[in-house]
């Protein structure tokens, strides 16, 4: 399959740039050039609201990223790379073939750039980024020898934290994720919740390798993953401190789940984020 290059700062990531990601997997195998706060500061003239380390851990767990890399060098303004050995080149020898790129980031520098290059430019285009498909659903689908493992939330601005939840309960077995419908998260939370719609916040959880499926929850209340859980039929059932609720404990204890707390804690060296400073409330 061939290489994929695919650049920028992806700080803050957003559905925007994953819908980006996914598509450009279509075309073959995506290697990730991602900007380092240097170049950032360098192209922007401020920092990344987001350090290096953990932008590159989220795009590392993004299931359409194969390869990731930091640009750490002297760039242009349009952010071209000057010299990175094997750029071009695919794991088999051959030349990379496409650089993908949406509809504002196109420049004429860049397509220049990848015609010297001898690479293939292409830009994916504002329709071509629309919606959020749901992939297949995988519910009966365990894989042989191991737990079907679910957890549930809101996950509305996302973040490193999140990642780092899935990657841990994902260690448990096939991991599923319960994503609150947008009825229920204002129920809990109160006006302004939640920040992105239902269907948006499944798609970047999907995203996640360590994600087997992600769903809407069809209930309501601090169990209104409740109808999922019959369905899907789990072995465990796996919060954070912060979603550890009674209500949680004894429904699991009434159906013979294993009730799984993990600490709130982020990847080792990484900081410690939560939605609710993210967003400002």
């Amino acid at each position: 399959m061939q290489k994929v290059v695919v650049s920028g700062s992806f700080d803050d990531l957003r559905s925007r740039q994953v819908r980006l990601l996914n598509e450009a997997a279509k075309l073959g195998k995506v290697h990730a050039l991602i900007w380092s706060d240097a170049v950032v500061r360098r192209l922007t003239g401020k920092d990344p609201r987001f350090p290096q380390v953990e932008r590159q851990y989220l795009m590392q767990a993004i299931r359409y990223v194969a390869q990731t890399s930091l640009v750490d060098e002297p760039v242009g303004v349009d952010a071209l790379p000057r010299a990175m050995p094997g750029l071009f080149q695919d794991p088999d020898g051959g030349q990379a073939v496409v650089w993908a790129w949406d509809e504002g980031n196109d420049s004429p520098a860049r397509r220049a750039f990848c015609q010297q290059n001898g690479v293939d430019y292409r830009v994916l285009s504002g329709a071509d980024l629309l919606g959020f498909p749901v992939p297949p659903a995988v519910e009966t689908d365990a894989t042989p020898g191991r737990k079907k493992v679910i957890v549930s939330g809101c996950f509305d601005w996302f973040h490193s934290g999140h990642v780092r939840f899935f990657e841990e309960a994902s260690g448990l077995g096939d991991l599923y994720v319960v994503v609150g419908h947008d009825a229920n998260v204002r129920l809990l939370k109160g006006a302004g919740h939640p920040l992105f719609p239902q269907d948006e916040r499944r798609y970047m959880v999907q995203a996640v390798r360590y994600v087997h499926q992600a769903l809407v929850s069809s209930g309501s209340g601090w169990m209104d993953a409740e109808p999922e859980v019959e369905r899907i039929k789990p072995d465990i059932y796996v919060v954070n401190e912060d979603g550890d609720k009674p209500e949680k404990r004894e429904f699991c204890a009434a159906h013979g789940l294993e009730y799984v707390v993990l600490k709130r804690a982020p990847k080792e060296g990484l900081p410690r984020r939560e939605s609710t400073f993210l967003r400002g409330f």
